[in-house]
């Protein structure tokens, strides 16, 4: 079944191709495989970041929109990420960066492709355990901007995952936050003898 990527703010894809076409914010990125790029280099397939600011002992606290994460492609393969973010007067460019979610994040996405069932791609990010994941929302109809993992919905950690969190293995969301849950409720302070 076909992926589906839910349609970026446009002035936030704009603020990707002007930030590519400017050699000083190239040139700046501490990404050397962007800078380093030979021939062209293309923006796509925007995700919507969310992130999941708190797991509570009754599960998901909701999620919110943290900004727009482009891959950068040059030739068959994405070198970077762009990231963008909502401010005050509207969508902006935020980062270029590299490292091992690129890689994951296009595997996943490749993954996803062949499930029988239609996704909505989205990215989900929980903060308390460093850990990026791959959300496939059910609802392909969806605002890509709003909303939270709904049961049924599944999540693909990307790699590096947390230990013991397989990445690139799908979870249903109904599986994996009693795990996640479980992994960043503190333990109980044991009391101090009278």
């Amino acid at each position: 079944m076909p992926l589906h990527v839910p349609p970026a703010p446009a002035p936030a894809l704009r603020s990707v191709l002007t930030a590519l076409g400017s050699p000083t914010a190239v040139r700046e990125a501490r990404t050397p495989s962007l800078r380093l790029a030979q021939g062209p280099v293309t923006p796509e397939l925007p995700l919507p970041v969310h992130v999941l600011d708190r797991i509570t002992p009754e599960g998901a606290s909701a999620t919110r929109l943290a900004g727009w994460r482009v891959q950068i492609r040059c030739g068959d393969r994405a070198v970077a990420a762009a990231d963008t973010m909502l401010t005050p007067d509207g969508w902006a460019f935020s980062r270029f960066f590299e490292g091992p979610y690129i890689a994951a994040t296009e595997r996943a996405l490749r993954q996803a492709e062949t499930m029988q069932q239609p996704y909505q791609a989205r990215l989900l990010s929980v903060p308390e355990l460093y850990m990026l994941t791959l959300w496939l929302h059910g609802d392909c109809a969806a605002d890509g901007a709003t909303g939270h993992p709904a049961a049924t919905d599944l999540l693909v950690p990307l790699a590096p995952a947390p230990p013991g969190i397989a990445a690139h293995r799908p979870h249903l969301v109904a599986e994996l936050l009693p795990v996640l849950t479980h992994r960043v409720t503190p333990a109980p302070l044991l009391s101090s003898p009278a």
